[in-house]
């Protein structure tokens, strides 16, 4: 009967304690990763990095909600204050077929799910879909170096499944110079969407993928960004 540790700090108060909670709510988003308009909603250190790690490796689903809403501020700190009158697509970076098996979820499907509803409850019109899959077996990102997980990820993500997702009639986009500014399925603009930004490798290759298709990503977020400056791996660190 006693109260579950927090998972982001361990404190005796619940699941996710309120300093926790409040540091994924108030931490400014930042720029992340060599992409324009890629921005994530806090460092991976601490307690995000140990929430993040709860709700993807260890099966703590009731932390999705507020990790979605740190999601969400991202995509928003991403488009900027002028997101554009189409609505918003978001698009995860797609986990390996085993690891979803393995893990008996799909933890960034789950998250960008969260994320669209919790802007939609500010007034957006957003939605979560799945359009990415992998096209071949790729390496474990873990352990390989930024140029490794480039070209290990190269060429490795489609369109899922091929053909199916058809461009809306043309319309006018909000910056005619910014391929970005133009809809995408049924009109809506894709946001990329991933837990964990590292090199970027996942990112890249995930923008190649919906560029090839005809839609390419107005903007990525995700929930955590690698602090650069530290340049320290830790061994639980899933490849991005």
């Amino acid at each position: 009967m006693l109260p579950a540790p927090c998972a982001g700090c361990g404190a005796d108060l619940g699941h996710l304690c309120p300093e926790c909670r409040r540091l994924l709510a108030t931490t400014p988003p930042t720029p992340a990763a060599a992409l324009p308009r890629a921005h994530a909603a806090a460092p991976y250190d601490g307690p995000v990095r140990r929430l993040l790690l709860a709700h993807k490796e260890r099966g703590a689903l009731g932390l999705a909600g507020p990790l979605g809403e740190a999601l969400a501020r991202a995509v928003r700190s991403a488009l900027g204050p002028c997101p554009g009158p189409a609505p918003l697509l978001l698009v995860p970076v797609p986990s390996a077929r085993a690891a979803v098996r393995a893990r008996g979820h799909d933890p960034t499907l789950r998250l960008a799910r969260a994320a669209a509803g919790a802007l939609r409850r500010e007034g957006l019109d957003a939605r979560a879909l799945p359009l990415l899959r992998h096209a071949r077996p790729v390496a474990d990102q873990a352990g390989l170096s930024a140029a490794e997980r480039h070209h290990n990820l190269r060429g490795a993500l489609t369109l899922r499944p091929p053909g199916r997702f058809r461009r809306s009639a043309p319309t006018a986009p909000t910056d005619p110079a910014d391929p970005t500014d133009r809809p995408g399925p049924a009109g809506y603009r894709p946001v990329l969407v991933d837990d964990l930004v590292t090199t970027g490798a996942s990112l890249v290759e995930a923008t190649r993928a919906l560029s090839a298709a005809g839609l390419p990503p107005a903007a990525a977020a995700t929930v955590a960004a690698t602090v650069p400056h530290r340049h320290r791996h830790h061994p639980d660190t899933p490849g991005r």
